[in-house]
């Protein structure tokens, strides 16, 4: 059997002890967040999104999630809805992102269940926003259905959540946990931003 130097033990117990959430997104804390513009969806109705603008108002929540209406997503959109007054009493907005359609987003975004009227979806249908933020999109698997048995046919980019403050910083890059810890892991970080810290 293999022995492993004690000094190499170390290092490698260190790094399986970092946090998934660290390790897990390309782009990391202190990294520029890449300016976008997207079709979006609110209460069922599509509009203009802009990154750029919604960070003049404070700091924002961008949430990449697979697919609209699956298991995971729709946790994750329920719970966002659920804390959106909380974001909003730290100062941040939130904005989710994925390769939906609009006209799946429109649905998705009016849903009582999920994003409830009350969080914003954009649509990123070629992947160029996820592949912005360096993460992976992968094909849906052939004949995957979501949770209201319509095909999905688009592409699934990687659950991670990015906080980006004022100034179009990365303050916090979440990955590798459930949807709900995904969404606490962000309220956390708006509500612990330092003092100093461009909100």
């Amino acid at each position: 059997m293999m022995r492993i130097p004690s000094l190499a033990r170390a290092s490698l117990a260190l790094i399986l002890a970092l946090p998934l959430s660290l390790a897990h997104a390309a782009l990391k804390p202190g990294d520029t967040a890449p300016d976008f513009e997207a079709q979006a969806a609110l209460a069922g109705n599509s509009y203009g999104y802009s990154l750029k603008t919604a960070l003049k108002a404070g700091p924002v929540v961008v949430y990449f999630y697979p697919s609209a209406f699956t298991r995971g997503c729709n946790i994750q959109a329920h719970t966002f809805a659920e804390q959106v007054g909380a974001f909003k009493a730290a100062g941040a907005s939130i904005i989710g992102v994925s390769l939906d359609s609009i006209g799946r987003l429109r649905a998705f975004s009016a849903d009582p269940d999920y994003c409830a009227s009350k969080i914003s979806v954009a649509s990123d249908v070629d992947g160029r926003i996820a592949s912005a933020y360096a993460l992976t999109v992968k094909e849906a698997p052939v004949g995957r259905k979501d949770s209201r048995g319509d095909d999905i046919d688009h592409g699934l980019a990687e659950r991670t959540t990015f906080v980006i403050t004022r100034d179009g910083r990365i303050a916090a890059a979440i990955g590798g946990v459930d949807p709900a810890e995904n969404v606490a892991q962000a309220l956390r970080t708006v509500q612990n931003l330092k003092p100093g810290t461009p909100l």
